[in-house]
């Protein structure tokens, strides 16, 4: 319970994971639904929009997510530095 009520540690980084499949679920659905969802069937430009959308919202997530990540790594990065000087 100490855990969650103080920030002696920091929670976020734990769920960043669990946001990152979220994300991918959420680009999977939309991609899915771009290439054969709607009306006048599939079409060769739905179907190219969808690759894209699942090529670059899988990037964009993964980025996102790591930029988030990289925020937190400095953090405890500096904190080791406060704690040895």
């Amino acid at each position: 319970m100490r855990f969650v009520l103080f920030f002696d540690s920091m929670l976020t980084p734990k769920i960043i994971t669990f946001v990152y499949w979220l994300a991918l679920l959420g680009v999977v659905i939309s991609a899915l639904t771009t290439m054969f969802g709607g009306f006048g069937g599939v079409t060769f430009g739905k179907f190219l929009m969808g690759i894209g959308i699942l090529v670059g919202g899988g990037i964009g997530a993964r980025i996102w997510c790591e930029l988030l990540i990289v925020l937190f790594k400095i953090h405890e990065n500096v904190r080791k530095i406060a704690e040895k000087g």
